[in-house]
């Protein structure tokens, strides 16, 4: 092998290893990693034993039983943690468009807003935001994965 084909190729390795090395990207909890979204801060905050979630009904809105309960435990460590703030923020699964699913999730936050509230935690501590299908947990295309992307999900306020 002469020299120059020798300094060449060793030339293009560097290259290669610069841009790829450039393209890495860091995983951070809270992140999309892929196309899933890890929520990773959410509620650590809360009490032990206290879900961060409540879950829907496809193209429901309606809180269940088990996610009642989950808001009426949310309220109550909220109550006595007067100076936390938290965001509601709401999701759905893929089917449907961008814009019927950014509006669900808005519904689906609010639904679950207005329960928290009924509950004593004020409304000046609680903000929505829709993600509608942009954020899953599960990117799979299943009954299974979409129950888990139909959800509300409490984060603390930054």
């Amino acid at each position: 092998m002469n020299l120059s084909k020798f300094l060449k190729n060793g030339f293009l390795i560097l290259v290669a290893s610069l841009v790829l090395t450039a393209c890495a990207t860091q995983k951070k909890t809270g992140q999309m990693q892929g196309d899933v979204y890890t929520g990773k801060e959410t509620v650590e905050y809360l009490a032990s034993g206290v879900p961060d979630r409540v879950f829907f009904a496809t193209n429901e809105t309606v809180l269940t039983t088990a996610s009642r309960e989950t808001l009426r435990k949310q309220a109550a460590w909220l109550r006595k943690n007067s100076k936390i703030n938290v965001v509601l923020e709401g999701h759905a699964d893929e089917r449907g468009t961008r814009e019927y699913n950014l509006a669900l999730g808005e519904r689906r936050a609010n639904s679950a807003k207005d329960y928290l509230m009924t509950y004593g935690v004020s409304a000046d501590r609680i903000s929505v935001l829709s993600y509608g299908k942009e954020r899953p947990v599960d990117s799979g295309s299943n009954s299974l994965s979409w129950s888990k992307n139909r959800r509300s999900v409490t984060v603390k306020a930054n």
